[in-house]
């Protein structure tokens, strides 16, 4: 955990690479060093970028780190205290490349600004330029889209405890998206503080020293800065959002408002004198939402699969969305689903109607695609970071929400995508303005020149002609010189310390200065001598150097008024640009959801109260994706029903490894996902009651920083499931108990089963290798066994990924080893014990049958040979060969040779 260094404007943090840095003092340094000095003792820990003319210098340890990192050559400036200073710099231009990949690093830089120009140091006589630190660049405080992930936001999440309870009681949690200005709140379990985390992936993370240590922030511990609460939190959010009470604002617990106040207290203090825009706190109660832990987000692979990559993901397989906003917006949507039936209902209207009207979504679509950002734009334009590239998105942005706006006027829409459509437009637009003021071809910084258009301001356009008429003055005054001092191949030059000058040949200069022109305006004055040409300037081409720079001087100050005045205009209208981009971004996820469902052949699923869960031909939506990318896999995906509805709400689910089990229980686990998130699901049809707590517990790994097994692991997300699902909750386990001996294992498993069944009676898939927990089949009354079929022939299997009712009799883990490149041999000494065992278990070893924990519940009696005619026959005389389909011929094939064994 990074410390805040006492008493200073701006947080400070540790260093990162625990390279200790030899102590220095500013004892004997130069003015500008001792600068530096003062920037390194308010930031221990981050790098100084330390402003010197059109570079940015690092010194001493850091220009070794910032080297090593950013592929910079290191050099020397200089002397300090009897040691050359080690130094490395980037270009001032191009600092936001830079910055990206120390932030990518985990780095923090602190910026050393240029305060004022030289010709105002010289006027105070001062020594130097004044430098000061104008902003700390962190993961969770950054605004520049080079830094940025667009589809996704960069949070600064801040954590409280509540004052006086006991370890393990309550948290309180704010996040902050500087970038886009969304702010929320949360009051929950400390027990729920990893799966927050997991739901939010925060760039940064704030806490106290009260939490430092806490397990759930053991892999975080390189995004931490130690941050404590401040004395009157209500007060110091009340007075920067210029109101009396936070109260207006939703009912916040007060480790909300301080969790709060450490995010504002630290966002401002990254930020220097710059004012953020930051939404008020939105307070989500914690309530209507679903909650998932993070071993349950890492099973179902929703943001992020489980080697840590975004492509092979829930998120990148569902996502047709088109604008940075709207990506953002589908993520969180995934990332914490709704648990309340009124709004997941007008989400599935508004991506229904989107899906009835196909020429109107594509219409929408056009309008979407390549919308720029407007929050992140109007984000940096608060914080006087601005590009004349955000006044273009502002501009742009607003011009196609209006485009939407008179496409959307006049037809029937659902509420939400209504309300969405009378705030694409918001009062007092800065649209027109912008468009009439924005050149049409603006540069990439406003020091550049020529961001407003000709026509808009008179005055900028008077300085402009007589800084650009400038070129005909210095034709005239050359020809001018060419004569007065008989030079024909004399030319004016601009030499960047000296201005204007005339430079000669090295003949004709020699011979100017033996034998100069009589004094007056136009007298040589010699300046500088190169090894071929001499330099001269006079009185008059000085006088035109001071007007013409006067005139461009004049001119870049009048257009920065004018780009002033625009940003002003726009932060006057800021509430309703932002209310436009959310706007954008509602019918860009639901167009996109809308688009998946046209051409995934996805269903709108019916949401019911009651505790249903019924999927018919269901998809697990990453592999088919996966399945579709990928040319050398000819084979299309095998849809599956689920029913979990009331009557047989506990699956039961056997089969062999490789046959599908993970992949259908992850598929029915994110039916519950997407539709909760308002998006329509990949089935024929799904019937789904409204789900409070997720789980999923498929495949597991040992957790080596945190000293806990496989199996540890494991018991602890089941101890998890056991004691946090309710009625109303979805649970998927895989394999639970067979990381221990065999009946330890299963001993586990039927206890956790019946537990399941009786006590919490929630909807379950219980995927198994055990298969005499089947025996609970005829206890459990809401138990509905299930296996994975399988087709053997001539000695080969063929998983044939359908779940179908019954259990299965075999794992086929030999078959799979054999697949896995098992040596034949090792194969078939496994083949051979395995046959032993299966004796044993039989009753051949008087030891087998005595298995207590059988006797809770007896395994339903065998059925009685039948008598009669030999089933066999009369199976093979009911067949009619002429009216079978080649499946179920199959089928009838297979049951034909289970009635001969």
């Amino acid at each position: 955990m990074h410390r805040a260094a006492p008493n200073l404007p701006l947080p400070a943090h540790a260093p990162d690479d625990g390279r200790a840095a030899p102590a220095r003092t500013a004892e004997g340094a130069t003015p500008a060093m001792a600068q530096w000095f003062a920037a390194r003792a308010q930031h221990p820990g981050a790098l100084i970028f330390f402003r010197m003319g059109d570079f940015f210098e690092l010194f001493f340890e850091d220009a070794h780190r910032a080297g090593e990192l950013l592929g910079l050559a290191v050099s020397h400036r200089g002397e300090h205290q009897g040691q050359p200073i080690p130094m490395a710099g980037v270009p001032a231009h191009a600092l936001e490349g830079y910055l990206a990949r120390l932030i990518r690093a985990g780095l923090r830089v602190a910026i050393c600004d240029q305060r004022e120009t030289p010709e105002q140091a010289k006027a105070r006589k001062a020594p130097t330029i004044r430098r000061e630190v104008v902003r700390l660049v962190t993961p969770g405080t950054i605004t520049e889209d080079a830094l940025l992930e667009g589809a996704r936001p960069a949070w600064l999440l801040a954590l409280c405890p509540r004052q006086g309870a006991p370890h393990g009681g309550e948290l309180g949690a704010a996040w902050a998206d500087l970038s886009t200005g969304a702010f929320r709140t949360e009051l929950l379990p400390e027990a729920e503080l990893a799966g927050l985390l997991a739901r939010l992936e925060p760039a940064e993370l704030l806490a106290p020293a009260a939490l430092e240590g806490h397990p759930a922030l053991a892999p975080w511990a390189d995004r931490i800065a130690a941050q404590e609460p401040g004395r009157d939190p209500a007060r110091d959010l009340a007075e920067f959002y210029g109101v009396a009470s936070m109260e207006g604002f939703g009912a916040f617990q007060p480790p909300e408002l301080s969790a709060a106040a450490m995010a504002l207290a630290y966002i401002r203090a990254t930020q220097g004198e710059a004012a953020p825009r930051l939404r008020p706190p939105e307070p989500a109660g914690g309530g209507g939402t679903l909650r998932m832990d993070a071993a349950t987000r890492r099973s179902l692979e929703i943001l992020r699969s489980e080697r840590g990559d975004t492509r092979n993901c829930l998120l990148s397989a569902v996502d047709r969305t088109l604008t940075g906003a709207g990506a953002r917006e589908l993520a969180s949507r995934l990332a914490c689903p709704l648990a309340e039936m009124a709004p997941i209902l007008a989400r599935h209207e508004a991506v229904a109607c989107l899906l009835a009207d196909a020429p109107a979504r594509a219409t929408l679509r056009g309008h979407l695609k390549g919308a720029p950002d407007m929050a992140r734009a109007l984000a940096r334009l608060s914080l006087d970071r601005f590009a004349p590239r955000d006044l273009a998105a502002l501009r742009d942005g607003l011009a196609r929400a209006e485009a939407m706006a008179d496409f959307l006027r006049g037809r029937p829409l659902p509420a939400l995508l209504e309300e969405a459509a009378a705030a694409l437009v918001p009062e007092a637009s800065p649209r027109a303005e912008l468009d009439r003021a924005l050149a049409e071809n603006l540069p990439a910084r406003i020091e550049d020149g020529g961001v407003v258009a000709q026509g808009y301001d008179g005055e900028l356009d008077a300085l402009r002609r007589l800084r650009d008429d400038g070129r005909a003055a210095i034709a005239a005054m050359q020809l001018d010189l060419a004569q007065a001092w008989g030079v024909a191949s004399l030319k004016i030059r601009h030499h960047q310390q000296f201005g204007y000058l005339a430079e000669l040949p090295a003949a004709a200069g020699e011979k100017l200065l033996r034998a100069p022109p009589a004094p007056g305006p136009m007298a040589p004055v010699h300046r500088q001598t190169m090894a071929n040409a001499i330099r001269f300037t006079c009185a008059a081409l000085a006088d035109l150097d001071r007007r013409l720079a006067e005139a461009g001087q004049q001119a870049a100050r009048r257009e920065a008024l004018v780009v002033r005045h625009l940003r002003d205009l726009c932060l006057r209208a800021a509430f309703g640009i932002d209310a436009a981009a959310q706007a954008m971004a509602e019918f860009d996820i639901h167009a996109a959801a809308a688009e998946l469902a046209a051409g995934q052949r996805w269903c709108r699923p019916e949401m019911v109260e009651r505790t249903d869960f019924r999927i018919t031909q269901g998809r697990h939506p990453v592999v088919e994706a996966a399945l579709a990318r990928d040319p050398l896999k000819s084979a299309a995906f095998v849809p599956n029903d689920a029913d979990l509805s009331p009557g047989q709400r506990l699956c039961l689910l056997t089969g062999p490894n490789m046959a599908g089990k993970s992949t259908f229980l992850r598929q029915n686990a994110i039916m519950a996902v997407l539709a909760q998130a308002g998006m329509f699901v990949p089935a024929e049809a799904a019937r789904i009651g409204l789900v409070d707590r997720l789980f999923s517990r498929v495949g597991a790994a040992d957790d080596i920083a945190g000293g806990r097994s496989t199996f540890m692991v494991e018991m602890t997300e089941t101890a998890a499931i056991l004691n946090q699902a309710t009625q109303r909750s979805l649970v998927v386990l895989d394999e639970v108990g067979r990381g221990t001996a065999t009946w330890d294992g299963l001993a586990i498993g039927w206890a956790v089963l019946e537990a399941l069944h009786d006590r919490i009676r929630c909807r379950a898939i219980f995927a198994t290798h055990f298969h005499e927990l089947t025996a609970l089949t005829g206890k459990l009354p809401e138990l509905a066994p299930a296996t994975m079929k399988v087709r053997e022939h001539r000695g080969e299997v063929v998983f044939l990924h359908l779940v179908a009712p019954g259990a299965s009799e075999r794992s086929w883990g030999l078959h799979v080893a054999r697949l896995a490149g098992v040596p034949r041999e090792v194969v078939m000494r496994a083949t051979a014990v395995l046959a032993a065992l299966e004796e044993r278990a039989r009753g051949l070893d008087p030891l087998a049958g005595e298995m207590p924990l059988f006797a809770r519940a007896p395994a339903a009696p065998e059925e009685p040979e039948p008598e009669g005619p030999d089933p066999l026959r009369a199976a093979l005389e009911a067949l009619d060969p002429d009216v079978l389909t080649p499946r179920a011929a199959l089928e009838a094939l297979y049951r034909l040779k289970s009635l001969l064994r």
